[in-house]
């Protein structure tokens, strides 16, 4: 859920309309809710002046609302918060789901938000190492008792995280991107699920076999991590509706999107799905509405049966 404006809602309506799109989405059958973790909105989805709710505290506040449904951000900036707090923050999530939080990180990268909250935004070889710290810290405090730890950036000395995670091993960590030389190397160390963006299936092909390569070098078994997918579909019944949704978009998610029927979208995931991929993410910048939504579930029914990690 990257977009909070609904128009129509009053200003202290929004977080309702939330809850409503997530229990749908929990309805329909899909396996993970997540919101941004931004500041301001985002280009693409919206002006910066939209509104954006702080990621955390929606996510407890639906943990509350919801049953089922994993829960996580997609991403949180490394950026943004001294992780060990944020491994508390996620931890604690954990306990108030019974066990559904995922941690969803990545190296941060929207300067302007950093600028006007007057956080560090340094260069992305620093941001790099600080995600690789911060990686390392939260797994340290999701499986000890008392971890230490000291890096360049960040340190930890007999860490306290009670109470614990509720999720054996503590809750499983995505991570966002492909860059090829550390993100890839980073999921290949320490990620549970990658979550990358739709393209052409020989470039997607590509960056696996440098994922590949990076497991071997790590000593990992590549089929550990959860492959998932943004593949900007815009689910229709027919063209005429396809249209009216394209033109409400902003250029830049317009230019991303990929209108379908419910047949047509059952074969690029099926694709997608032979090339090693088994989650895919749906926004509610497109699936807004309690009917949009279920028309997804209707997809995950199709794709897999009863269900397909969405």
């Amino acid at each position: 859920m990257p977009n909070f404006t609904f128009p129509g809602v009053p200003n202290d309506g929004p977080f309702d309309r939330v809850v409503q799109q997530a229990k749908a989405a929990e309805k329909a059958g899909f396996d993970l809710v997540t919101v941004m973790d931004h500041l301001y909105q985002i280009r693409g989805i919206g002006p910066e002046t939209e509104p954006m709710m702080e990621a955390y505290t929606t996510l407890g506040a639906l943990a509350a609302s919801t049953s089922r449904v994993k829960l996580g951000t997609l991403v949180t900036g490394v950026t943004y918060r001294n992780p060990a707090i944020l491994a508390k923050q996620v931890t604690t999530l954990d306990v108030i789901s019974k066990g559904r939080a995922i941690l969803g990180i990545g190296a941060a990268w929207n300067e302007d938000e950093h600028k006007g909250y007057g956080v560090e935004f340094p260069p992305i070889g620093q941001r790099m190492d600080r995600l690789d710290e911060a990686l390392t810290i939260a797994k340290l405090m999701f499986t000890q008792d008392r971890p230490s730890f000291e890096g360049k950036h960040y340190k930890i000395d007999r860490a306290v995280n009670v109470p614990r995670p509720i999720q054996p091993g503590g809750p499983k960590i995505l991570i966002g991107g492909t860059g090829e030389r550390r993100t890839l190397r980073l999921l290949a160390q320490h990620g549970d699920i990658g979550h990358w963006f739709g393209g052409p299936i020989e470039e997607l092909n590509r960056k696996k076999q440098i994922f590949f390569e990076h497991c071997e070098a790590v000593k990992r078994d590549p089929s550990e991590v959860q492959l998932t997918l943004g593949v900007g579909l815009v689910l229709v019944e027919n063209e005429k509706d396809g249209k009216a949704i394209l033109d409400s978009l902003t250029p830049e998610r317009r230019a991303m999107a990929r209108v379908a029927t419910l047949p047509q979208a059952a074969e690029l995931i099926g694709t997608y799905m032979d090339a090693g991929f088994t989650g895919f993410t749906f926004n509610n910048n497109i699936y807004g509405t309690d009917a949009s939504i279920a028309r997804v579930g209707e997809l995950i029914k199709v794709v897999n049966g009863s269900s397909v990690a969405a």
